[in-house]
């Protein structure tokens, strides 16, 4: 057990829960966070160096790969999203709001601790999204490549600094994740067809959580400037706000180009004159009758930001 916080924030369903200490990471992070400025950079070469080597060959389908990739991030992010949410309202009831966004006494150690330092470190492999992008020959937006950047910089920069208000920024992306990534591996998996609504749910989720983060830093800074205690600096509070109030826009403008703006309109369009002339592949009659078969170019819609 812990003796430096309750016994009742240390109820582990998993043997490597047990007893999780967030003093060598502390240390560790402090020594070693410049490691993400280096993984950023080389990111960025690798990506626009390998869309160009991808110019004039043919794409990889890499479903299969996809699916694996995806599936594999969905379950962590689900196991993560339900034990920080446990932690989460136990806290809640036991310190209330500003607790549990200013106090990093208890959030650092224990269960919360650990899936919180496990997440941070999860933004390095998670890079490994845009390589799909970027083999599939799909779109590789701004929006895509810089939130994972900052992401990964900013969580191990902060982790150090004992970020009280990033447990709400943690909790909220691994809430976002479990549902991103889920419906990813159901994409490719192409068991079934995903309606538009859900891809728009999916995104207007995204966007709320940048809503969120730019509030949550208010508040923070809101606390500091009364006198009240509330772990952070007012350096993190500024990088933090400049960083979500950034994605707030893009994920805004994606979210209406994607599904409301002009583009969006005309595709939809097409899609409905495509249905309703019953345009087929095969294009073959027998006795007079179009067999049923699959409408050509008919996308399902716009999915979601694939981002960290």
């Amino acid at each position: 057990m812990l003796d430096h916080i309750p016994p009742e924030f240390q109820r582990a369903v998993f043997p490597f829960e047990n007893n999780f200490n967030h003093k060598p990471w502390i240390a560790w992070f402090a020594d070693n966070w410049t490691i993400s400025l280096w993984a950023s950079a080389l990111y960025v070469v690798v990506i626009f160096g390998l869309q160009r080597y991808m110019k004039d060959r043919p794409k990889y389908d890499l479903r299969t790969a996809l699916f694996l990739w995806s599936l594999s991030l969905a379950i962590f992010s689900v196991v993560c999203m339900v034990r920080l949410w446990q932690e989460f309202l136990l806290y809640f009831r036991v310190f209330g709001f500003t607790g549990t966004m200013c106090d990093a006494h208890i959030g650092y150690s224990g269960i919360n601790g650990f899936w919180s330092v496990i997440f941070v470190m999860s933004k390095l492999p998670e890079l490994g999204d845009t390589l799909f992008v970027v083999l599939r020959k799909q779109k590789l937006i701004f929006l895509h490549w810089y939130h994972h950047i900052t992401v990964l910089v900013y969580s191990w920069y902060s982790y150090a600094q004992l970020v009280a208000p990033g447990r709400y920024f943690i909790l909220m992306n691994a809430t976002v994740h479990a549902i991103m990534y889920t419906y990813y591996a159901v994409r490719a998996s192409k068991t079934v067809r995903i309606p538009l609504w859900i891809n728009m749910v999916i995104t207007f989720l995204q966007t709320s959580q940048m809503f969120v983060g730019v509030v949550i830093n208010f508040l923070a800074l809101y606390h500091r400037s009364n006198g009240t205690h509330c772990s952070t600096t007012n350096e993190n509070i500024f990088w933090a706000f400049l960083m979500y109030a950034s994605y707030f826009v893009l994920f805004a403008h994606y979210f209406y180009q994607a599904y409301f703006g002009p583009k969006s309109r005309t595709q939809a369009a097409q899609k409905s004159d495509a249905n309703a002339n019953a345009v087929y592949t095969n294009g073959k009659q027998q006795n007079g009758v179009y067999h049923n078969g699959t409408a050509n170019g008919v996308a399902n819609g716009h999915a979601p930001v694939k981002v960290d």
